[in-house]
């Protein structure tokens, strides 16, 4: 942190801010980092006081503070134990996740927006800048896309868990009969490496469309041809933008997003296991998910890759995912030591 100040407080360091964000970004990381190492210091201190007074006085209050010292401790350590298992490069990264529903029209597509709301409702309650970077509306109800960028330290690291099929059991508010159906979305996650790590983009090898928008949002929506495609013809790569403002403001946005998906091209093709695991996420259908979320006959969800199961599901769905993300963690690290 030190010799961030110094780098920050020259003269010349502010004539190129794009330069200064990675470096910003570090800042906040460590910052964070540092106040963690307090807090914990602060907490594993005021446990000892109660425990101390607990020694001399058996009185209840007492032992409810006493009690409150060491839930607030044992918090803190599941957080930070949660942040040392984020070890890879691109951890600490802001994260593109994307959401597409299964086949199965609207049943499918309602479920992709209940995804949508609780990853939502995570990153706010992690205070994460959550930003809708393109959104695809569904024909009578739920979405057909959405794209969504997290910003905040370690968006990618927690966020990388939920990378695969999403399996919904419920019965369907949309079958008149009342029947039990089946839903799949997937959820695709990469980090977004910004403009410093950011693999060469020929203009030669870009196809740009030019659309106009769908969906709500405001006067500009079907009225100019503000929307962006952008297809990165070697690859195949396609993303697109649509809520900017202006034309220019999406192109800007989709090719953010295209520098991030080939990072993670690359990536993939050069770690074989990984790259399989990849081409296999493509089948949204039975037997692909890495978890399933039953609302009938019973209610319960459950992580097929780490066996973690949670009964409130109603809170999950809210965005209480922090149970699976730091078991699937815990599983990885556990994989790599064997």
């Amino acid at each position: 942190m030190q010799e961030i100040e110094t780098e920050i407080s020259h003269p010349d360091a502010w004539n190129n801010p794009e330069k200064m964000t990675p470096i910003l970004q570090e800042k906040r990381r460590l910052e964070e980092e540092v106040q963690r190492l307090l807090s914990l210091h602060k907490a594993f201190d005021d446990m000892n006081e109660w425990l101390a007074f607990a020694l001399e006085e058996e009185g209840e209050e007492t032992l409810e503070s006493l009690n409150a010292s060491i839930t607030t401790l044992t918090q803190q350590l599941d957080e930070t134990e949660l942040v040392t298992l984020l070890s890879e490069a691109e951890d600490s990264q802001d994260a593109i996740l994307e959401i597409h529903p299964g086949a199965g029209g609207t049943e499918s597509q309602d479920w992709a927006e209940m995804l949508l709301r609780m990853y939502t409702r995570w990153g706010n309650a992690h205070n994460f800048t959550v930003q809708e970077l393109d959104y695809l509306p569904g024909d009578e109800a739920g979405i057909k896309s959405v794209t969504l960028r997290f910003e905040g330290s370690y968006a990618f690291g927690l966020l990388k868990s939920e990378k695969g099929i999403h399996r919904l059991i419920r019965i369907s508010p949309f079958d008149a009969s009342g029947r039990r159906h089946t839903s799949f979305a997937s959820v695709d996650v990469i980090a977004d490496i910004g403009e410093d790590i950011a693999p060469e983009i020929k203009e030669a090898d870009l196809r740009i469309d030019v659309f106009r928008a769908s969906g709500a949002g405001g006067q500009h929506v079907n009225k100019t041809e503000s929307a962006v495609r952008i297809t990165h013809l070697p690859t195949g790569i396609v993303v697109q933008c649509q809520n900017e403002k202006s034309q220019h403001s999406n192109k800007d946005t989709a090719l953010r997003v295209l520098r991030a998906r080939l990072y993670d091209f690359e990536k993939q093709k050069r770690d074989a296991a990984k790259q399989a695991q990849y081409a296999g996420k493509d089948a949204i259908a039975f037997g692909s998910q890495i978890r399933t979320y039953t609302l009938q006959p019973y209610r319960l969800v459950k992580d097929h890759r780490t066996n973690t199961e949670v009964g409130d599901v109603d809170a999950v769905l809210n965005g209480s995912i922090d149970t699976f993300q730091h078991d699937y963690l815990l599983h990885c690290h556990q994989q790599k030591q064997h």
